[in-house]
């Protein structure tokens, strides 16, 4: 298809181009991009909340995971009341990338198999720190200097509740 030129200009010639009105980078971003960043990224699925019973069912299943595994130093904290994004957090140490990952998918198909559907897996394409989200339960898998070098049990376990419980002096 071939455009005319309008009948007014001579033939060959096309019309001036007036620029375009000029608006300011804030203006033309708009406030609907700064909620959407603030809501964050789209497309992540929520982890899911489950019952009490499931909760209790999701450990046993993870722990008998990480046993089966040959994981090492396997420890859970309970984060009930002191975090709004969990109830347990277990860290455990694998010796190998390979082996991590292979903790992460074994753990992820077993809950699947027991009706927990939604969880995030982060950094299972083979890293120093793999972490899965269940939703009530947060998984950690560390190679053990990784483990030792963010000091989640320090940071979580009781040590820091008896650090926290001291009275302030002078108050």
């Amino acid at each position: 298809m071939t455009t005319q030129p309008p009948s007014d200009a001579p033939k060959g010639e096309h019309p001036p181009v007036t620029p375009a009105k000029k608006t300011s980078t804030r203006a033309a971003a708009g406030t609907g991009r700064k909620k959407a960043a603030a809501a964050g990224p789209a497309g992540k699925v929520k982890s899911q909340r489950v019952s009490s019973g499931l909760l209790e069912q999701s450990l046993a299943v993870i722990l008998a995971s990480l046993d089966d595994d040959k994981a090492e130093n396997i420890v859970t904290i309970d984060l009930t009341g002191r975090a709004s994004f969990a109830d347990k957090m277990v860290v455990a140490t694998g010796l190998a990338d390979r082996q991590i990952a292979a903790m992460a998918q074994h753990i992820e198909r077993k809950l699947k198999e027991i009706g927990l559907k939604r969880m995030i897996v982060e950094g299972a394409n083979g890293s120093d720190w793999v972490l899965l989200d269940t939703g009530d339960i947060i998984v950690h898998l560390f190679k053990p200097e990784s483990r030792e070098l963010y000091g989640l049990e320090k940071m979580w376990g009781a040590e820091f509740d008896d650090e926290v419980a001291q009275p302030v002096a002078g108050a």
